[in-house]
């Protein structure tokens, strides 16, 4: 096999379609911090398990160190916006975005398919990401929600209505 190069890896882990998900945490002053992942995985329903990954260098990654709590929110097939805003990293990230404080302080953006409230178990170092094992601490989920996907560097949506065969 020919060698390869991180946009030849890039364009082939492309390949692979996965949902999206915006991951928000606090800091020590309780300020909200979010971040769209793709990187996302479960791992073990006993005991319920999920794992991440964030760079190495991240600034969020003091605020998911083990013992600490994060919200995972699967984004809906409507809220590619939201996807692309917690992309990059912005002062005020969530000013205009539709959210509320959850019992456990953490921001919760409305309309999402699911939320899972979690804590890190443990960090793990993957090359150039730290592999976050966490907890699911909380669920919400609302299976009548289209997820939105993304595959080969653009979003799609699944069509989940049935069809007859004629």
């Amino acid at each position: 096999m020919a060698p390869f190069t991180s946009q030849d890896l890039r364009k082939g882990f492309a390949s692979f379609a996965t949902g999206v998900t915006v991951i928000t945490c606090v800091d020590e002053d309780q300020n909200p911090h979010g971040i769209t992942i793709s990187s996302f995985n479960t791992v073990s329903l006993e005991p319920p398990l999920i794992l991440w990954s964030l760079k190495k260098h991240s600034r969020l990654m003091p605020w998911v160190e083990v013992g600490k709590k994060h919200l995972i929110h699967v984004l809906e097939r409507s809220q590619e916006s939201l996807a692309m805003h917690f992309a990059t990293v912005k002062v005020n990230q969530f000013a205009g975005i539709d959210h509320q404080r959850t019992n456990s302080d953490l921001t919760q953006i409305n309309h999402c398919v699911a939320y899972y409230e979690c804590e890190t178990v443990s960090v793990h170092t993957g090359g150039d990401h730290n592999i976050i094992v966490a907890k699911v601490i909380h669920l919400k989920n609302y299976p009548e929600r289209e997820p939105l996907i993304f595959a080969r560097s653009k979003f799609v949506g699944l069509d989940f209505s049935e069809t007859k065969a004629s």
